[in-house]
C-alpha cells in the first residue's frame, strides 16, 4: 500500500513538473506545485460544492430544529472535509516539501489556517448570495479565488514554512 502511495506521490509530481517548464523563469517551482494542486483541489471544491448543492441538498434549507442552516451554507459544509484532507495531503506531499516541522505540527498549523478559510468562505458566501444576491455557485467561485491567495501564504510562511525561511 505505502509503496503504491509513493508511485501515485512520484506520478503526480512528474505529471506537474513536465508543465512547469515555460513558466520556470516567472514563478518558483514550488509556486507552480501550488497552482497545480491548488487548481486541482478547487475544482473538485467548486465541482462538490455544485453537485452538493443542487443534488444533495437541492437548493433547500436544513431545519435541524435548534438552527436553520441555508443551502448554500450548507453544501460548503459537506464539502469541506473532503477537500479539506486532499488540500492537506496535495500540500504535504506534493507542494512544500522542503519543511522540516513535524507532520503532526503541520497538521494542527493546517487545522489553524483553514479556520482563516473557513470564516472567509461563510463570510463571503454570506454577503455574495444573500446580500450580493449573486447566484450560489458563482458566488463560490468568487469566494475560493480571494480564499486561495489568503491560503498560499500561510501555507508557504506558516503551516509549511521551510527552515531557509525561518530566518526570513
Amino acid at each position: 500500500m505505502m509503496v503504491m502511495i509513493l508511485k501515485l506521490r512520484i506520478l503526480i509530481i512528474q505529471t506537474i513538473d513536465i508543465f512547469y517548464n515555460p513558466f520556470r523563469k516567472l514563478i518558483p517551482l514550488e509556486t507552480f506545485r501550488y497552482a497545480a494542486t491548488g487548481g486541482f483541489n478547487t475544482v473538485l471544491d467548486i465541482t462538490l460544492y455544485f453537485l452538493c448543492y443542487n443534488f444533495v441538498v437541492v437548493k433547500k434549507v436544513i431545519d435541524l430544529d435548534i438552527v436553520a442552516i441555508s443551502p448554500h451554507i450548507a453544501a460548503f459544509l459537506i464539502v469541506f472535509p473532503v477537500t479539506f484532507f486532499t488540500g492537506f495531503l496535495l500540500s504535504k506531499y506534493i507542494t512544500f516539501t522542503n519543511s522540516e516541522i513535524r507532520g503532526r505540527i503541520q497538521l494542527i498549523r493546517y487545522i489553524i489556517s483553514v479556520s482563516g478559510s473557513i470564516f472567509l468562505n461563510y463570510v463571503f458566501l454570506k454577503i455574495l448570495v444573500e446580500f450580493g444576491g449573486l447566484w450560489p455557485t458563482m458566488a463560490k467561485i468568487i469566494t475560493t479565488s480571494i480564499v486561495v491567495v489568503y491560503s498560499y501564504f500561510v501555507q508557504k510562511f506558516f503551516t509549511f514554512k521551510s527552515v531557509g525561511l525561518a530566518t526570513s
